[in-house]
């Protein structure tokens, strides 16, 4: 007889986890053996239902999806974790799949795409809504930000121009000279594509890179 699948839904929306429980019974190899509405209670019902996959809502008050995520595989490595959410994000998935989830779909799935993810997941085979897919090539192809290449020094340095420190304070502020300083500066310049001192703080404040 072929394995039945075990399946832990976590959602704080009552409506979602309730439909959802009622389209798994059109199944005959998934079984929901939990639902629940708090993350933060998550290991304590893994451990007492041992679902082989949780679909997890990504967006919850007091505990996130990802969050949640790390946790229980953290604890329990071989259970596999769906993110089932309604939130397109490009750091949402990055963070999601990074925490351990093998799957990301939306909430707009048909339910024979949401089982066939659970089937696959138990397989150890990963699903990505289309939409997750494009977020995870936008999010490889987009620019660094500014300031990626900054050394930690260059950063010490770039902070004190924003404190409104010249050369000779910062020097005296890092115990380096004030030649050294300079050095520092052409280099933050050139790293952030600025031509003074006052593009570089202004750029700095902008994309909060100190």
């Amino acid at each position: 007889m072929d394995e039945i699948i075990r399946v832990l839904i976590i959602d704080d929306h009552s409506i979602v986890r309730k439909g959802l429980v009622a389209l798994f019974d059109n199944f005959a190899d998934i079984t929901v053996v939990g639902d629940l509405g708090d993350a933060r209670q998550a290991l304590d019902l893994c451990q007492r239902t041992q679902p082989h996959v949780v679909l997890m809502d990504m967006i919850m008050p007091n505990m996130d999806g990802v969050t949640a995520t790390g946790m229980i595989k953290e604890r329990y490595p071989d259970i596999q974790i769906v993110a089932l959410t309604s939130f397109d994000d490009d750091d949402n998935v990055q963070r999601a799949l990074k925490a351990g989830a093998i799957g990301y779909l939306f909430k707009n799935a048909t339910v024979d795409e949401v089982a066939e993810a659970v089937r696959r997941a138990r397989r150890g085979q990963g699903t990505l809504a289309p939409e997750a897919a494009q977020s995870l090539i936008s999010v490889a192809t987009r620019p660094p930000a500014p300031g990626h290449d900054l050394t930690e020094r260059e950063r010490e340095v770039l902070m004190l121009m924003v404190e409104g420190l010249n050369n000779r304070e910062i020097g005296e502020k890092l115990v380096i000279s004030s030649s050294t300083v300079k050095n520092h500066v052409s280099s933050i310049l050139d790293k952030l594509g600025t031509t003074s001192r006052t593009q570089a703080v202004a750029l700095a404040v902008e994309s909060k890179i100190v």
